[in-house]
């Protein structure tokens, strides 16, 4: 739990508040200036008076949200006022830009007037791509939403309304199919009749729940036909003729409980007179109407939500509106409709029957997420619910007919991932171009539960063939009791597989004159790694990927031993891909050799260019040194200089430059400057290192105090494809180098084609 205090100083420290505003555009010399303001900024007025829809050409209305509150019904607070909100509206601005990259401005209104609100917003009109409202009681929310919808053509959405609906909408969803019940069938009831409530019911009834099969409850008891009270119109659709008089009565026998009312209001006897795997989601904040240890206290087979973080099935809107927003701003959508909020809800369905990347499970400090009573909707964290739920959203939104821009959804995918950062966007590439011919890759690991995850997953998403050494009821037991269907995966025993005895004589004709017995030849193709990769020289499979349950030179002696080096290639190398949002820079050598000298290093720099290439990058390298062109005169500078010359003879048409100091390298300006005659001109993206302390310390500074994503190692200069995984890469990473290695397996087939 937070303390008071806590929560106070990180509102206060350093600069007061949660947001700022940051310039897009550079604004240093009187030329930026010019252009930023006057007289520059006159061309794009102009151009917009002429097209008005230019405004989301020149402008940032099309990215930009205003979080709108008059602070009447603020969670968990009540009617606290406009001030007393804005930390609240300054947050749900935070949580926009940190999920969907969606600017905010957070606008807090001194009214209780909805007349007074839906004028501001219209008048707002220009500036803004869309409007959030937040915290605004009922029923006046209905109304100003309503209005609002009915005369502006951007988009606007009353999140506590429709956040909740959605959210829950698709945990209903899910609940239902586990517990195998038609929803068209199922008694729904609600404690609370407030904006959430009413949105919730509604929001049901468009997924298929029957009306007559909901009831409603509100401060005063069941809403029934007859009850000495004339009801809003907005509460009037779910009156019923009935019996029930208490949230007790309503209970008995219903399927599922929708709280969005007060805590403590139900109890574990009411619990216990619901139908047979009940569904409840208790969702008042931040206590719920009945604590999670006593639903399951009071029935075992009950599948619960709340809206708490520290219990299994967060109903959290973060899930909902800034994804939803998202997808309407990208189509310029006039409205966010029934269609796009019902495309969101089967967006989060559908997502949380995927496996679940294990980045997500560790921002939440468990081991594993799947889909079952315990999870039935993704988490916030899950970087995968922006690309599905915002394409989704925009798809319906040009699918009804009020997206004014149309997209191309593979294209806007990929946007998205950009979004998320550029490494994303390269690894779904890699992803890609292994679909397009997968390869048999081993995996001599069968012991390791990540190992099978992640071959299922290359199974199921066609990246690669998998084929998994080790005892065959072990791994089925291991795969049994991590839920892992290993259904068309290959599993290989290599202690009785017949091609045993050829591997080993093999492998003892290969090493004879190394000291190596037939005796123990045997004795080491009985070890997977051995195996597997003279399955690879065998020509049985395209590809060896191993490392996460043993030491890093256990996989690599094997492939030195027995892989052949590329031709014109001296010795293997190590390369890491270090990805920050927007770059991408390839390092080398960072794990393999000590102290290359300067044939080394450009063979290490050669190879490097390749692997950029692989990630379709065109290689501009720097040779890196504590010297520029001579500066300092020492041993390890002139080798650098020496290996730079070799790599400009061999390849005369890369951009590669040294020896030179790092900080020099990434200053293009300095270069132009001081060092005109250089031939990079550009900022580098391979950067060679003059020893393996150097690299191997430079890519872990970077990854762990920068930051930055390591994508890696990548093994270069073997003829065939065999790849080392880190020891504590989890199953997402274990899957981008099965890619990585399937495509160095496509490029070292089309190499021996050549050669032919």
């Amino acid at each position: 739990m937070i303390t008071k205090q806590q929560a106070l100083d990180y509102h206060s420290l350093g600069k007061p508040g949660k947001v700022e505003v940051t310039p897009t555009k550079p604004c240093a010399t009187q030329l930026d200036l010019s252009l930023a303001y006057t007289p520059g900024v006159a061309e794009p007025c102009l151009e917009i008076h002429k097209n008005p829809d230019d405004v989301y050409k020149y402008t940032s209305k099309g990215n930009l949200v205003a979080v709108v509150s008059n602070g009447t019904a603020v969670l968990g607070l009540g009617n606290i006022g406009a001030a007393a909100g804005k930390p609240v509206m300054e947050g749900k601005g935070v949580l926009f830009k940190r999920f969907a990259d969606v600017d905010v401005f957070d606008i807090e209104l001194d009214t209780e007037n909805p007349d007074e609100i839906i004028k501001c917003c219209q008048l707002l009109e220009p500036t803004l791509g869309g409007i959030n409202l937040e915290d605004i009681k009922a029923p006046e929310c209905f109304y100003i939403e309503e209005t609002l919808k009915a005369t502006m053509k951007i988009p606007v959405f009353h999140d506590d309304q429709h956040g909740t609906a959605i959210i829950s909408g698709a945990a209903l969803l899910n609940a239902l199919e586990i517990v195998k019940k038609d929803i068209a069938k199922v008694r729904v009831v609600f404690s609370g009749a407030g904006a959430a409530g009413i949105a919730c019911a509604k929001l049901y009834l468009r997924l298929g729940v029957n009306p007559a099969n909901i009831m409603m409850v509100d401060s005063k008891g069941v809403m029934y036909e007859g009850r000495d009270e004339k009801f809003n119109k907005y509460k009037a659709e779910f009156v019923r003729k009935t019996h029930c008089k208490t949230l007790a009565d309503a209970l008995k026998d219903a399927d599922v409980f929708v709280g969005v009312s007060v805590a403590d209001c139900v109890t574990k006897d009411m619990v216990r007179v619901m139908a047979a795997n009940p569904i409840i989601f208790a969702m008042a904040n931040p206590n719920p109407e009945i604590t999670y240890p006593d639903a399951v206290e009071a029935r075992k087979d009950v599948i619960m939500a709340t809206g708490r973080s520290d219990y299994p099935n967060q109903v959290n809107n973060v899930l909902g509106f800034p994804f939803i927003f998202r997808g309407a701003l990208d189509v310029h959508a006039s409205a966010i409709n029934e269609d796009m909020k019902i495309a969101a809800v089967h967006a989060l369905a559908t997502l949380a029957k995927e496996d679940v990347p294990d980045e997500v499970a560790r921002a939440y400090g468990v081991d594993h997420f799947k889909f079952g009573r315990e999870y039935i909707i993704p988490k916030p964290f899950d970087p995968r619910v922006l690309i599905r739920e915002a394409s989704a959203v925009a798809k319906a939104a040009m699918d009804s007919g009020v997206a004014r821009l149309k997209v191309d959804l593979d294209e806007y995918r990929q946007r998205l991932s950009r979004r998320i950062g550029k490494g994303r966007v390269i690894m779904d590439s890699i992803h890609e171009r292994a679909r397009q011919n997968p390869k048999r890759v081993v995996f001599p690991e069968g012991d390791s539960a990540r190992i099978l995850r992640a071959a299922h997953i290359v199974n199921s998403e066609k990246i690669a063939q998998p084929i998994v050494l080790g005892k065959p009821q072990e791994i089925q037991a291991i795969a049994a009791s991590h839920d892992v269907d290993l259904s068309g995966i290959q599993i290989i025993d290599p202690t009785v597989s017949p091609k045993i005895n050829e591997y080993a004589e093999r492998f003892y004709e290969k090493r004879k004159r190394r000291g190596v017995t037939r005796d123990e030849a045997a004795r080491q193709m009985r070890d997977g790694t051995y195996f597997g990769i003279m399955m690879l020289e065998m020509g049985d499979c395209d590809a060896v990927i191993s490392g996460v349950t043993s030491e890093y030179p256990h996989t690599i002696r094997p492939a030195l031993e027995i892989i052949p080096l590329n031709e014109g290639v001296s010795r293997v190398s190590g390369l890491y891909a270090m990805i920050q949002k927007d770059k991408v820079y390839m390092f080398a050598d960072t794990t393999v050799n000590i102290s290359p000298n300067p044939e080394e290093l450009a063979d290490i720099a050669l190879c490097a260019a390749n692997v950029a290439r692989a990630f379709k990058i065109e290689p501009k390298i720097a040779m890196l040194s504590f010297s520029n062109f001579g500066s300092a005169r020492h041993p390890e500078s002139e080798k650098m200089a020496k290996a730079t010359e070799l790599v400009k003879q061999k390849a005369p048409e890369l951009i590669v430059e040294g020896e030179i100091q790092a900080d020099i390298a990434l200053m293009p300006e300095m270069i132009k400057k001081y060092f005109p005659f250089s031939k990079l001109q550009e900022e580098p993206n391979v950067f060679i290192f003059p020893d393996l302390n150097s690299g191997n310390i430079a890519y872990k500074l970077l990854m762990r105090m920068g930051g930055m994503m390591a994508v890696g190692p990548i093994l270069m200069g073997l003829s065939k494809s065999v790849h080392v995984l880190h020891r504590a890469f989890d199953v997402n990473q274990i899957v981008d180098m099965v890619s990585i290695a399937v495509v160095d397996a496509q490029e070292n087939e089309k190499r021996r084609k050549r050669s032919f």
